[in-house]
């Protein structure tokens, strides 16, 4: 999922990258650096896109139990951090990476990235989310649902009805009020395409986005482009699109921090517009540090880490006995049947579905 993903508030997500990064501070030099009480312990270093986020504590307390000390790299959105491990495949700039999601997972796979490892608590995972169950070269970590948002206040202005669903996106009434990220730029945006390509299948996709371009959709070239700049619902809302791709969960992320809760937040999700992204770790091959990269992937998917990233990076826990927040269990709708495509038919059919895309919509 990436920075791209992100459904969090800017604040709160400044706020626990901060956090992160004092708390994920390693040697750049060396594979040591000092812990608890100023002895040394050895150093595992995560590869990330730019939104990974953990408390300080949670960090701490791995090192209190293992002895290592994370550090973390972030090198840009999903996609860019993917295409980085590529180039840098058999000598990689860490031990584990954290980051690739269900629309970029072949790319990764076929490029032979990760050491096989079976983690500690993916008997916690349910089996819908092991996409790579046969082989365990990726350990699922976390889930998102990327849905069309929606600003509550001005639909209820204009006593218009929401949409509910893709369909409804090309009618008339919502003309010029949706925008969406670049698919060929964009994870958010390549997920909503591929929503469209479930929804319509190989006939019927582009003939969708022909409507779609007919009603005025806006396309930018990422999430916080459109969240914050064009979409009317988000922090205030300065931007004129009531309607924008992003996540089921940025209603939560929209009231956090908060002094009174609302009884509703001020943007909703249609959930019949959603797709779902699975984020992914692996054991990165050639690392330097496999033990510690083993202990790191187990602490990805380990209950406190797991109940620590709903309010830090916004996505939904793997494990399915890790309790979520208050915030997300009443803003965040529950999606019962987002599209999905299978990994196989992403990796046959993405660049030439962005390719189609990009000259059906951007020129």
């Amino acid at each position: 999922m990436s920075t791209t993903r992100r459904r969090v508030a800017g604040t709160a997500l400044a706020v626990a990258i901060g956090a992160t990064a004092l708390a994920a501070c390693g040697s750049d030099s060396g594979d040591t650096a000092k812990g608890e009480g100023g002895t040394a312990s050895k150093t595992v270093t995560l590869v990330s896109h730019d939104s990974f986020a953990a408390s300080k504590d949670v960090l701490k307390a791995f090192t209190q139990q293992t002895g290592y000390t994370v550090k973390v790299l972030r090198g840009g959105d999903a996609g860019a951090a993917v295409n980085q491990a590529v180039l840098s495949k058999g000598n990689p700039q860490g031990d584990v990476f954290f980051g690739v999601d269900n629309t970029l997972l072949s790319r990764a796979l076929d490029n032979d990235l990760f050491e096989p490892y079976e983690a500690k608590g993916l008997d916690k995972v349910p089996t819908a989310l092991q996409l790579d169950a046969a082989k365990h070269r990726v350990t699922p970590i976390d889930f998102g649902d990327v849905c069309v948002n929606y600003d509550r206040k001005y639909f209820t202005e204009h006593k218009l009805p929401v949409p509910e669903s893709l369909d409804d996106l090309v009618k008339p009434e919502y003309k010029d009020l949706l925008v969406t990220e670049n698919a060929a730029t964009s994870s958010p945006g390549l997920a909503f395409l591929l929503a469209t390509t479930a929804k319509y299948g190989d006939a019927g996709w582009e003939d969708y986005w022909k409507k779609l371009k007919a009603n005025g959709v806006q396309v930018v070239d990422g999430w916080e482009q459109a969240y914050y700049d064009n979409f009317s619902g988000a922090g205030g809302g300065k931007g004129d699109r009531p309607l924008v791709v992003s996540y089921a969960s940025s209603p939560p992320a929209e009231v956090l921090g908060l002094k009174t809760q609302p009884e509703q937040g001020p943007t909703g999700v249609a959930t019949g517009t959603c797709f779902r992204q699975v984020e992914f770790a692996g054991l990165l091959k050639g690392a330097k540090n496999p033990e510690g990269g083993k202990a790191l992937v187990d602490f990805l998917l380990s209950r406190p880490f797991q109940e620590d990233m709903p309010l830090n990076m916004f996505v939904n826990p793997a494990r399915d006995d890790a309790k979520l927040p208050e915030v997300f269990t009443k803003y965040a709708p529950v999606v019962a049947e987002p599209a999905t495509v299978a990994p196989e038919k992403i990796a046959e059919n993405r660049e030439q579905w962005v390719k189609s895309w990009s000259s059906l919509v951007l020129k």
